[in-house]
């Protein structure tokens, strides 16, 4: 008796067009083909307009718009609510164990797997807790003394200050003479003008940054300054395994969720605020999170293959 390999797996992506929701689905399955041999199929939820009547009608009745060269998925996973009924749709029509990423619409048992980060609170027998949201991010061979500044905006979770993240920014320089900063859609447009006249070619705007250009740039920085209002990113260059610092903004009267997580971040010494840096305090090491590898092996682990055998 001899064991053949395990069977390639398959792996339904459903995306919505929004990237933050894409990038979470993207560090997933590519954790995932990393740990096994999957095919991953990327299916665009817009085009199959599964919303209302027509994705009850489409659950009710096994139908999903499936191509012909599409081998039934083993897993299905998904993240934004536009794909929720989709993801439904598509495991009764076709099989597969269903993933969503974030905290759903609709009921959690409806999901054999929700993937949710850990400040929202949310518990039950299918659900997988994350420090953050997943992401794709990947540690690299750091460049030593280099620094990146990641500066997002106007948040609802945080107060904002042009003038305080400036200083912060101009006092980091003087640490780390190399810091080059990179701005976002949401930094005002004041600051960002202020950050072209004071950082000059070492200013990245946003809109000039090509595709995966701040993967690579995480991948080789050694330390990173994130704005505390830019939680994906302050996950990401974790996850990169920079030594990551938080430039600090005024807070709410009322933290929520999104803060909560940042205090725990705190707390755990995974990263460190400015004005604890100006004291004294060094950044912890970059260690990196691998979350979407954690995920990835539960997953795998929970539903393995059984290998075919055959006789020799």
């Amino acid at each position: 008796m001899t064991a053949t390999p395990h069977p390639r797996r398959v792996i339904w992506r459903l995306i919505d067009g929004k990237p933050g929701h894409e990038n979470q689905t993207l560090g997933l399955v590519q954790a995932m083909q990393r740990q096994s041999d999957c095919r991953v199929i990327d299916i665009p939820v817009a085009p199959l307009r599964l919303t209302g009547w027509r994705a009850l009608l489409s659950w009710l009745l096994r139908r999903f718009p499936r191509q012909p060269d599409w081998p039934a998925p083993d897993w299905i996973v998904a993240a934004g609510h536009a794909t929720h009924w989709p993801l439904l749709c598509a495991q009764r029509a076709c099989g597969g164990r269903t993933v969503v990423l974030m905290k759903p619409s609709l009921p959690l048992s409806w999901f054999d797997h929700v993937v949710v980060p850990e400040h929202d609170e949310v518990s039950g027998a299918n659900v997988i807790s994350t420090r953050g949201v997943l992401n794709p991010m990947r540690p690299g061979d750091k460049v030593p003394g280099s620094a990146l500044a990641l500066v997002g905006g106007i948040s609802k979770h945080f107060g904002w200050d042009n003038a305080s993240v400036l200083r912060q920014l101009v006092t980091l320089r003087e640490a780390w003479p190399g810091l080059r900063v990179t701005d976002s859609r949401r930094t005002p447009a004041a600051l960002r003008e202020q950050l072209r006249e004071a950082f000059g070619d070492a200013c990245q705007p946003w809109e000039q940054c090509p595709p995966g250009w701040l993967a690579a740039q995480l991948a080789i920085t050694e330390v990173v300054w994130v704005s505390e209002d830019s939680v994906s990113m302050i996950y990401e260059a974790l996850t990169a395994g920079c030594r990551t610092g938080l430039l600090e903004l005024p807070a709410n009267a009322k933290p929520g969720r999104l803060v909560r997580g940042i205090q725990t971040l705190v707390a755990q010494g995974r990263v460190v605020r400015y004005s604890v840096w100006q004291s004294g305090e060094a950044l912890p090491a970059g260690n990196g999170l691998r979350e979407s590898d954690r995920v990835a092996g539960h997953l795998l682990d929970s539903h393995p293959t059984v290998a075919v055998r055959s006789v020799t």
